[in-house]
């Protein structure tokens, strides 16, 4: 060993006893402004609350927004299945109702069509007789009008007693 150098073990005792003295050095000073920094902290722990509070409410909106957007879409897709559905079921019926002779609404629409045209055709026709019997009213007036034989009722068939 050389005489003007200092021992490995001695530099190592020093060094150790340098950090030990930042240390207590650090804590007094934690001690003095603790107050300080634990309220700073507390400071800094209440806005990193705020920001992740805000950015969960973001994803929690955005999220419900697609829930939203995907149950509008699939409420549409489901609509219109059940519209091809029911025109599927209303068509087969229709054709089952069609072989047993059974009348579309289509039919009955057409009978009444063709009833109100053939009612309003009577109506006109009995206008006009009753026109020319005024006419010629005029003409037998003073006339006796003979009388009209009655109908005799046309017998009933007897029904066969019961044994």
């Amino acid at each position: 060993m050389a005489s003007g150098a200092v021992p490995f073990s001695d530099a190592v005792k020093e060094s150790a006893q340098q950090i030990w003295l930042a240390g207590l050095g650090a804590f007094s000073k934690a001690q003095a402004e603790g107050g300080k920094v634990f309220e700073a902290l507390v400071k800094e722990g209440v806005n990193m609350q705020r920001k992740t509070q805000t950015v969960a409410e973001e994803k929690i909106t955005e999220a419900a927004q697609r829930m939203t957007s995907a149950a509008t879409e699939m409420g549409s897709r489901a609509a219109g299945q059940w519209d091809k559905l029911e025109t599927i079921f209303e068509d087969r019926v229709a054709k089952a109702l069609g072989r047993l002779g059974i009348p579309t609404a289509r039919d009955l629409q057409a009978l009444n069509e063709r009833i109100d045209a053939l009612t309003q055709e009577l109506a006109k026709s009995r206008k006009a007789p009753a026109a020319r019997t005024a006419k010629t009213a005029g003409k037998t007036a003073g006339k006796p009008t003979p009388p009209t034989p009655a109908k005799k009722a046309a017998p009933r068939a007897r029904k066969p007693a019961a044994k």
